[in-house]
């Protein structure tokens, strides 16, 4: 897989962003046909930093409704990326 469409984009939330100050973990939405190797590879190119370690969950689809039908939005893969000591990614921390 093009290492470019690995990483679709970072995600950006109360709680990742308490985890990047603590522990420097960083959370991507990524590929769902992406595995870990993958995804460590194409962090450490595209921003030039090193991994330690890197955790996958999928994320299930909300229900809802829309007056009498139920629809169901896509289901997408998240990524939790740590990285080592000294090691950032500069657009993320203005953030």
């Amino acid at each position: 897989m093009e290492i470019n469409k690995v990483i679709k984009r970072i995600l950006v939330t109360e709680k990742s962003t308490a985890a990047r100050e603590e522990s420097n973990k960083y959370f991507f939405e990524v590929d769902p046909r992406a595995n870990k190797i993958e995804i460590g590879a194409a962090v450490e190119k595209l921003f030039k930093v090193k991994v330690i370690d890197v955790r996958v969950m999928h994320v299930l689809g909300k229900k809802k409704r829309m007056g009498k039908t139920i629809g169901q939005k896509s289901s997408w893969k998240k990524a939790v990326v740590t990285l080592a000591a000294g090691n950032s990614i500069e657009f993320a921390e203005g953030v």
